[in-house]
């Protein structure tokens, strides 16, 4: 018995949206880092930003194509959680990153957004606002494939795979080839096509993780000063200097009774050898005279 294209439309789609809920969940190792290390750790806002941008592109679509529940179910999950994701970043983030991401979601997700709505709103109607929301859709879907792609110059620079989310590359991948069967079989080709190039996407990321990733590696540190490797410092310095004093000055240092007396025996044989050769100086220049 043959299965419709209509059901297989259906699993895909169940399938595609529990998948993608394992998307919104794969960041949540690097915020349990953050938040266990009280730092951003170099880490990008710029992926949570452009999946919250697409969350609501793909949710203004689906309510404007109807019949879509599947679109509309996962991408209201994701705009929650790509919020929350923003929200703890930015408090955990230095000051410049802050500025820098609340920047980027006002021109993205605010204003950009906000153009669009209004633009495909009042110049369009029907099927051609549709089909226009539908190519803005799959421009920026794609966004969120490429995303992750900015961490690459961090990862070649220091060579570690550390700021690499492997988990978040595996889920987009297999997400993508759910979400393509889907837009195939339901003829939405506005599904389907981004979804190829994100299924190439993120096997260029596993490779590249799979490549600088090396077993034992540990998160590189961000560059500063720290009061407690400051303290540390000054307490291998001073007994360093103790140790070398201690070495070098031991016969001018006296460390007990016996030694006082020997010392203060020697400052005394000096002293008197200095009287002498001041006495022997004189009574040599008075011979001379």
């Amino acid at each position: 018995m043959a299965i419709s294209p209509h059901v297989l439309a259906n699993v895909f789609g169940i399938l595609a949206d529990i998948i993608s809920f394992f998307v919104c969940l794969a960041p949540i190792p690097t915020f349990v880092r953050i938040y266990k290390r009280k730092s951003s750790e170099g880490y990008q806002s710029i992926p949570y930003v452009i999946g919250l941008f697409s969350a609501m592109l793909w949710i203004y679509y689906a309510l404007i194509k109807k019949n879509a529940m599947i679109l509309i179910t996962i991408n209201a999950i994701s705009f929650v959680m790509q919020i929350f994701y923003i929200s703890f970043y930015l408090f955990y983030a230095p000051k410049k990153e802050k500025r820098l991401t609340v920047k980027f979601f006002l021109l993205v997700d605010v204003f950009a957004f906000g153009l669009i709505y209004v633009l495909t709103y009042f110049l369009f109607h029907g099927n051609k606002r549709l089909q226009v929301l539908g190519y803005i859709c799959m421009v920026f879907a794609l966004s969120v494939f490429v995303a992750p792609l900015g961490i690459i110059r961090k990862v070649i620079k220091t060579k570690s795979a550390e700021f690499m989310p492997f988990g978040l590359s595996f889920f987009l991948t297999l997400s993508a080839v759910m979400w393509f069967f889907y837009g195939l079989l339901t003829k939405d080709l506005n599904v389907a096509l981004p979804n190829v190039l994100g299924f190439i996407f993120g096997v260029l990321q596993m490779i590249l993780y799979l490549i600088y990733k090396k077993p034992g590696t540990k998160v590189l540190e961000p560059p500063g000063i720290k009061l407690q490797d400051i303290t540390e410092h000054v307490v291998d310095v001073v007994r360093l200097s103790t140790m070398v004093c201690s070495s070098q000055m031991r016969t001018l240092v006296p460390q007990d009774s016996a030694d006082m007396e020997a010392t203060i025996a020697l400052d005394e044989k000096i002293k008197g050898d200095i009287e002498k050769i001041k006495e022997e100086k004189e009574v040599f220049l008075i011979n001379k005279n």
